[in-house]
């Protein structure tokens, strides 16, 4: 794995663009199947090549089973291999060098409303576990790759079921692959209880507003809690405190900002809820040891 590059000059001065979720016309919304190729067909008809970073507001799950695609994933680049499962969550910047070229990749796009409340529950705290690539052993890649075969035939099978029994089909084999991969990603989950209620509000509610407030008070204020319970419950959560928890936010996306566009850090700087450039400048530095400008520098092919 390697630093991804910064976007050319003149490129991303508007920020990443995000990417919506939008169904194919005449299917059901909530769970679309595809290959490299559709997805690049999909991209391509939006004006968002997969060549160029995008930020999609929905999950892809891509599970190769042949060639070598290269992508990139935020900050990381990855070239997958056959049996890897790459899990891109919503706001993550995403992008494949290469197009659809090099690989042959099944690919689950779901918004994060399509899974049960009870599988949310179990898969949500993967939001915050830093590379979900995994590759399982044998046994584990067969009765995965299982599961996908069956939901590739289930999901072709549109006629072959009512329209509730069909979704609910689809939701319930997606939720096993889920439920699965989360665990795989991070085996502490097999330990590990999900967060608490007030540490998902919190959640929420900053990445709501990261570009407004970075003050734990606000958000107690907001949700009703002090912030020694926010604390507490995001320690129990993560094994940090609320405000690292708000100051990680503000950095993942001020990086995003600087490797992926052209903007200057001063405004990049009130893009993630800074008053003054030189407050913004000191707060990358003491988390990163080096400038905004240094480390757009640093992360240039």
């Amino acid at each position: 794995m390697k630093k991804n590059g910064q976007m050319p000059a003149g490129q991303g001065a508007a920020g990443v663009p995000a990417v919506a979720y939008r169904p194919t016309p005449g299917r059901p919304p909530g769970l679309e199947v595809l290959d490299l190729p559709g997805l690049a067909a999909r991209a391509d008809e939006r004006g968002l090549p997969l060549t160029a970073p995008g930020r999609p507001a929905f999950h892809l799950i891509i599970a190769v089973r042949g060639g070598r695609p290269a992508c990139s994933v935020d900050f990381t680049s990855y070239r997958l291999a056959p049996g890897d499962w790459l899990w891109v969550w919503p706001g993550q910047v995403l992008q494949f060098p290469d197009g659809h070229h090099g690989g042959d990749a099944t690919v689950l796009v779901f918004p994060t409303g399509f899974p049960s409340a009870a599988t949310d529950a179990l898969i949500r705290d993967g939001e915050h576990t830093p590379h979900r690539l995994v590759t399982p052993d044998e046994p584990r890649q067969t009765a995965l790759l299982r599961l996908l075969d069956a939901l590739v035939e289930e999901h072709a099978a549109l006629n072959d079921l009512s329209l509730e029994a069909y979704i609910e089909t689809l939701r319930n084999l997606l939720s096993v692959i889920l439920v699965r991969l989360v665990h795989l990603t991070d085996p502490r989950r097999r330990t590990r209880s999900g967060g608490s209620e007030p540490f998902h509000l919190f959640r929420e509610a900053v990445e709501e507003g990261f570009r407004r407030t970075h003050r734990v008070e606000d958000y107690a204020a907001r949700l009703g809690y002090s912030p020694r319970t926010l604390t507490r419950a995001t320690r129990a959560a993560l094994g940090c405190g609320a405000k690292r928890y708000i100051d990680d936010r503000v950095l993942l996306e001020a990086k995003r900002l600087l490797i992926h566009t052209s903007l200057p850090p001063a405004v990049i700087s009130e893009r993630v809820g800074f008053t003054y450039p030189t407050v913004f400048s000191a707060f990358f530095r003491r988390r990163t040891g080096m400038t905004p400008t240094a480390f757009r520098s640093l992360t240039k092919p």
